[in-house]
């Protein structure tokens, strides 16, 4: 194999680890990106559940 050959060969390799890499980020991402709305939505549901307490608490949360 000549010299053109053989830098060619290492880029390939390098940009397939490259591509491998980008893809696995990409599904930590996708399962943050999963988790933290789930997080939203329990949070939105945690709020409507202490608003609806809220009248029947003759006190603040802070006494």
């Amino acid at each position: 194999m000549n010299e053109l050959e053989e830098r060619l060969t290492e880029l390939e390799i390098r940009f397939t680890h490259q591509q491998r890499l980008i893809d696995e980020l990409n599904e930590v991402i996708l399962d943050d990106n999963r988790r933290l709305a789930e997080l939203q939505r329990e949070v939105r549901i945690l709020r409507q559940m202490l608003q609806r307490l809220e009248p029947e608490s003759p006190h603040s949360p802070d006494e």
